[in-house]
């Protein structure tokens, strides 16, 4: 028999002993469950990062994943669990984290709030909803209890905007935002695979416009099919489109941050390897 799946995700700091809790929570209303991290070192109230992160669940076996990622913990914003057309629950606060990750995983389902007290741990922290109210409602969903016994049903267009759109392919350009940069140098935007395949074929290359400057990428599979120190376009893997430098950081020709708007163009050029 499988044992229900649920990850972890959250802006903790991977040595702090609230995740420790929040599996003691989850294990002793699910002892079956099998509980992994996912990571612990999204930034601080990095909404916009977590959200980047958490879309990793498409690669994580079916089942529920909590981000804790809430820097609005104790106001009026929702404790909510959303059910994905894969069958995963993705669980946390309705701040925007959670729904760039419930794309990846086919879309939503039903949203219903996190209201219902009996299925949290009592008494309920203003500033630990991740040990009280999202440990445990992970767990009570992987016992079997339906995501209708939380609480009411949320409509899916008034929750909280996700920190990033879908880009776009859309006559020749692709205007986008850079959603993450890390320790490489190198940069993620917010454009699907399949949206860059409309714009190129690899082999080609691509115009990347910044403000007032301009870089042309050969996109390419991987990092090696350029010389050392030459940047590069490619697919990453996760589903999403990264720009790079063999063995060098893309950030030291074009410093970029998350939340920075870009634009990619072909050229139709074809590169020599």
């Amino acid at each position: 028999m499988n044992r229900p799946f649920i990850s972890l995700s959250t802006d903790f700091g991977s040595g702090n002993k609230g995740i420790g809790v929040m599996k003691s929570v989850i294990l002793g209303i699910c002892p079956e469950a099998l509980v992994i991290d996912l990571a612990h070192d999204i930034e601080p109230f990095d909404i916009l990062g977590g959200a980047r992160l958490f879309e990793a669940v498409e690669s994580l076996m079916v089942g529920c994943h909590i981000c804790v990622v809430d820097p609005g913990v104790g106001t009026d914003r929702h404790a909510i669990a959303i059910e994905t057309k894969r069958g995963d629950y993705l669980i946390g606060p309705d701040n925007g984290v959670l729904l760039p990750a419930a794309s990846f995983l086919g879309g939503i389902v039903r949203v219903h709030a996190l209201t219902n007290d009996r299925y949290m741990r009592l008494p309920v922290s203003a500033i630990f909803h991740g040990r009280d109210v999202f440990a445990p409602a992970a767990a009570h969903l992987s016992n079997g209890l339906s995501i209708a016994d939380f609480g009411p049903l949320i409509d899916s267009s008034e929750l909280h905007p996700a920190p990033y759109n879908e880009a776009v392919y859309d006559r020749g350009v692709i205007r986008a935002t850079v959603i993450h940069a890390n320790h490489y140098g190198n940069v993620f935007l917010n454009i699907r695979n399949q949206e860059l395949h409309r714009l190129a074929k690899t082999g080609q290359t691509i115009q990347l416009n910044a403000g007032d400057r301009t870089v042309d990428l050969p996109y390419r599979r991987t990092f090696g099919e350029v010389e050392v120190g030459q940047p590069v376009i490619m697919d990453d893997d996760f589903g999403r489109i990264e720009i790079a430098v063999n063995q060098g950081s893309f950030l030291q020709i074009l410093s970029l941050k998350p939340g920075d708007a870009v634009e990619l163009r072909s050229n139709k050029l074809t590169v020599n390897s």
